[in-house]
């Protein structure tokens, strides 16, 4: 029951696989499509693993899906005006960076719940995002080496799969192994307590949210690239899927705290249903009902099993 408590939600991902490749074992369970699996996950997990930092402190940014849309209408359209993408990126996801600076603010000098500041200032990036794009989609003027940052292999794995890769690592060294990461989960645990043990609790909360709309920006650069476009709502689908997977991740490994390795896990478990569903021929309704009984059946199973061992 201990095994189950602690990787519950580990050993659901590891069912899901093993379910999936019994039922299609002629194409799910090919190399090839596992593979694809991390590249289909990996902006996902990018956005999910910049929600993690936010729901450390126990709040949340529901703008994220918003930047992840206004990053990519932002960087097709500097890269049509002729920027060099050395400097068209750095001014992306500086743009983003402030967007997570003010929602920050709001929400830690202001004492705004961060439901209602994110979501007020996601909705007003949206429509910047509306008004730049003039509501339709952009493609077409960009560079091949922009293209290449979302596209093609390295050492046998997709390149957005290494981004993933790369921050994760970031973040899990952030959050594991460096005092500000430590010292947002004091601020998660108890904020007034932290705030007399001495944390700078507001610039490590604004650092946060900036940090969270900074990884959603780069899912958006990146997405633009993958697609070599980028639609003013391209990022709307990120928003539930990612807070899915960090609340997925915060039944495995540790109890109820947001953490790097959990969130892999829960976007890994959206993926992999995904996947498997398509394969199989399911249609795309089902896919999302099939999908939230899923995440609902593996939280309840890891919430169970800690009852029980309590």
């Amino acid at each position: 029951m201990k095994i189950l408590n602690r990787y519950g939600t580990l050993l659901a991902l590891v069912a899901i696989i093993l379910g999936f490749v019994a039922a299609a074992p002629d194409s799910f369970a090919q190399i090839n499509n596992l593979v694809n699996i991390t590249q289909q996950m990996s902006l996902l997990a990018i956005v999910a693993i910049g929600a993690t930092l936010v729901m450390v402190l126990g709040q949340f940014d529901l703008s994220v899906s918003a930047v992840v849309s206004w990053a990519g209408i932002a960087t097709v359209t500097l890269l049509q005006a002729g920027v060099d993408p050395a400097l068209a990126l750095p001014l992306v996801i500086a743009s983003c960076l402030l967007v997570g600076i003010v929602s920050g603010s709001l929400v830690a000098a202001f004492r705004v719940p961060s439901f209602i500041a994110t979501l007020a200032v996601g909705t007003m990036l949206g429509g910047v995002t509306f008004w730049v794009s003039d509501g339709a989609t952009l493609f077409g003027g960009l560079p091949e080496a922009f293209r290449n940052l979302g596209r093609g292999e390295t050492l046998g794995l997709p390149t957005l799969t290494w981004w993933m890769i790369a921050v994760a690592a970031l973040v899990w060294l952030v959050l594991d192994r460096i005092e500000f990461g430590r010292r947002l989960y004091a601020i998660g645990g108890n904020r007034e307590a932290a705030m007399l043990a001495g944390v700078p609790v507001r610039r490590d909360m604004i650092g946060a949210f900036a940090l969270c709309a900074a990884f959603a920006g780069i899912a958006g650069i990146l997405l633009a690239a993958r697609l070599g476009s980028a639609h003013p709502t391209g990022g709307g689908s990120y928003l539930l899927q990612a807070y899915a997977a960090v609340f997925l991740g915060m039944t495995a490994f540790r109890d109820g705290d947001a953490n790097v390795p959990g969130t892999l896990v829960g976007t890994a478990i959206i993926a992999v249903v995904a996947n498997g569903l398509t394969i199989l021929g399911v249609p795309a309704y089902l896919q999302d009902v099939l999908t939230g009984a899923i995440i609902i059946a593996a939280v309840l199973v890891r919430q169970t099993a800690g009852r029980r061992a309590a």
